[in-house]
């Protein structure tokens, strides 16, 4: 009885944890497969450099920092200009920058790592946390409350508010609170549209000290910037060395006018941080170390699953085409993640990002999360734009061949599947046909008529061998592959059906041309 219990016992835990899954289709995490991948990257930073370098002269920044991000540690750093114009003072490596709204990225991670600890849920009503916000007065009758999520995503329906968010600042808690009394006007009821709201992140803010108990300067220091290592980084501009500070500064009348530094206050959620490249590295590390999925130990602040989950798109923004100089056509499409931006363009798959403006600073940081690469980028002049440069700064890795995403994996499954597909179209078999075919296969198109296609196929291309490879491998379960005959070739795809095991639920087999190139699926953006 005892040996019974005790198999039973192993057999539940097995269950939960995973382990009766068969680990045929289970496959390795993607990976890079340039082995001078690295060194390739390096080659393009002196153009960055100039790049970096001319922009800070054509829009008058008086002082920048940059830092390029592979692999989770910055590969290449640089300076320009003066982080103290009266003392003639230059920018450092460690200079310490203003990143204003860049900070929502942190407060998005605070309400993750509560959310993980159950401590609240993102569907939650904002207003259990934050009472003032119970006696809204919602645009329609029907308006959902607004939650959590909708305040992550700026999909609340509160009014845009980048003007009058930057001067909330240095407000008090008593301020937000009679502020959140009064009530919010809207702009659309919660959850139809993207609006970016300021005040919202601010309310995170306070959320996060009411669910954890602690300020939220001391909050986020203690649960984010210390696991990160972040040691240069703070909400307060006192607590920052005069000597490390970048002073924030406006172009008026031809010449540079200091900008008053405000306070850390109750909006310091949205937009108060101060901090250097090299630290901030290590935030953008976090974010790039989450990708791909795979097994291993975790590390702080909060899974890699919730750092992947705020880098996916949670409310879409309005679609931009625009025309480059060169007359081509250029798509951005995305919306708003969880403190983040993500988007879509014509070169890349998946680009996250976000900047930061306020009265004195300027800055940006956007990776690639499919490549492992990011930049950063910190000016002390009020608002600046550091979109251009870096859309140069990318093309520029992109024209050393070796910026490419990570390439997938197949499982066990899909190798025996192009193994037994491959014999299948050489040498035609019953019994083997029916042993790897889902129950869909043959219903949707015979195995007679597939068989005559294929004798069809062979007498123009004759007798073909089976490969070893993969040419492309989408997922786990779908990939592609060409077989060598001997009059030219055959491209041969499928797609495992979600069965265990998974067996074929889609296969194609057609001729490839003459050089044995594959034709790609069409760009969704026009050449011109």
């Amino acid at each position: 009885m005892r040996t019974c219990t005790a198999f039973v016992t192993a057999l539940l835990t097995a269950i939960v944890s995973g382990q009766t899954q068969d680990a045929s289709v289970k496959a390795p995490p993607a990976q890079f497969t340039d082995s001078q991948r690295r060194a390739k990257l390096e080659a393009a930073f002196p153009e960055i450099d100039r790049i970096f370098q001319q922009f800070t002269e054509q829009a008058d920044v008086p002082g920048a920092s940059l830092g390029i991000v592979v692999d989770g540690e910055v590969a290449h750093a640089g300076v320009a200009g003066l982080r103290d114009v009266a003392a003639k003072a230059p920018v450092e490596r460690d200079t310490v920058f203003r990143i204003a709204s860049m900070t929502k990225s942190f407060t998005a991670v605070a309400i993750l790592k509560l959310r993980d600890e159950g401590k609240l849920s993102l569907d939650d009503p904002a207003e259990r946390y934050v009472p003032e916000l119970a006696h809204l007065a919602y645009p329609t009758s029907d308006s959902p409350r607004v939650t959590i999520r909708h305040l992550l995503s700026h999909a609340e329906g509160f009014p845009e508010d980048n003007p009058w968010g930057d001067r909330q600042l240095a407000d008090t808690d008593a301020q937000l609170t009679e502020m959140l009394r009064r009530g919010i006007p809207f702009s659309n009821p919660p959850g139809v549209a993207y609006e970016y709201s300021n005040y919202g992140f601010a309310i995170l803010g306070r959320i996060v000290s009411r669910v954890s108990g602690r300020s939220y300067a001391d909050y986020i220091t203690s649960e984010i910037l210390r696991p990160l290592g972040m040691t240069s980084t703070t909400l307060e501009p006192g607590d920052v060395p005069r000597a490390k500070l970048a002073l924030g500064y406006r172009w008026e009348d031809e010449r540079w006018k200091e900008e008053p530094i405000l306070a850390h206050g109750s909006f310091g959620s949205m937009g108060g941080m101060l901090t250097t490249v090299p630290d901030l590295a290590k935030h953008v590390a976090a974010f790039l170390s989450a990708w791909p999925p795979r097994d291993g130990a975790e590390t702080p602040p909060i899974r890699r699953a919730s750092l992947r989950e705020m880098q996916q798109v949670w409310r879409p923004a309005p679609g931009v085409v625009t025309r480059e100089a060169s007359g081509h056509l250029q798509m951005n499409i995305g919306g708003y993640a969880f403190g983040l931006r993500v988007s879509q363009t014509c070169t890349f798959r998946q680009v996250v990002a976000h900047s930061g403006g306020l009265p004195g600073y300027g800055s940006q940081m956007r990776w690639l999360p499919e490549y492992g690469v990011g930049i950063i980028a910190f000016g002390n002049l009020r608002y600046t734009g550091w979109g251009k440069p870096v859309d140069d700064a990318l093309d520029a890795l992109a024209r050393t061949g070796a910026l490419q995403p990570r390439v997938a994996q197949p499982s066990p499954a899909l190798v025996t599947a192009r193994d037994a597909v491959s014999r299948l179209v050489a040498h035609w078999d019953d019994a083997l046909a029916t042993s790897i075919a889902a129950d869909n296969l043959f219903l949707d198109d015979s195995a007679e008529r597939r068989r005559a296609e294929l004798d069809r196929l062979h007498a123009k291309v004759g007798a073909c061998t089976a490969p070893s490879s993969f040419d492309h491998v989408e997922n786990a379960l779908r990939g592609d592959w060409t077989m060598m005959c001997d009059r030219g070739r055959l491209q041969v795809a499928v797609t495992l059906a979600p069965t265990m095991p998974p067996r074929v639920q889609s296969v194609s087999v057609s001729e490839s041309s003459s050089d044995g190139r594959v034709v790609q699926q069409a760009s969704s953006c026009p050449a011109q």
